[in-house]
């Protein structure tokens, strides 16, 4: 006879990490739309009754899972601070690439999905750039008049590395490395212009 899950009280800040976890997980092959909160919570052990009272609403319970999500791309894009400035640059193109072609549909998903017309969603959406682009600011100490400029070419930035990784690997006509270096060149032109 199988045993029903046994429940773990945790902290409200520790369950909640817990559920946004779960949430994240999923994520990874479900567009945030389909995520099922009775799985998650069924998952975390509790009732669906309880997720919401940790997040009132589905909704809540999504924008902390793209908000999670965000942060995660903002990590595993971090460039190493002790490269010199040109190294870091590369560093953070590079990475960026990386984790799109490791995770485009999940990318698209989470960034492009359904959810992209709710204004919440946009601003998880626009504080991952313009976190990306004070990196870049601050790496190559660039005057605050040339932010718009780097925010409009990491857009450049990700709309090739979608369209370099929507391509199986042994039909990229570029390698990933003249990919990084045709966006750190075109970086260089558009912050000396004006």
């Amino acid at each position: 006879m199988s045993q029903a899950p046994r429940r773990t009280r945790l902290s409200p800040d520790d369950r909640r990490r817990q559920l946004v976890g779960i949430g994240l997980a999923k994520l990874v092959s479900t567009p945030i739309q389909d995520l099922s909160v009775d799985e998650v919570a069924a998952e975390a052990g509790i009732s669906r009754g309880l997720l919401f009272h940790y997040f009132p609403t589905k909704r809540d319970f999504y924008l902390a899972c793209l908000g999670a999500a965000g942060r995660r791309i903002l990590r595993t894009t971090a460039p190493d601070p002790e490269l010199p400035p040109e190294q870091r640059l590369h560093q953070m193109v590079r990475l960026l690439v990386e984790q799109i072609d490791r995770r485009r549909s999940f990318y698209l998903a989470l960034l492009h999905g359904l959810g992209a017309a709710d204004a919440a969603v946009v601003e998880v959406y626009d504080s991952l750039w313009a976190e990306a682009t004070d990196r870049v600011k601050v790496c190559l100490e660039l005057r605050e008049d040339r932010v718009d400029v780097v925010h409009a070419w990491w857009k450049y930035v990700e709309d090739h590395a979608l369209t370099w990784s929507q391509q199986p690997p042994e039909r990229r006509t570029r390698s990933l490395t003249d990919l990084v270096d045709h966006a750190t060149a075109a970086l260089h032109v558009l912050v000396t212009m004006g």
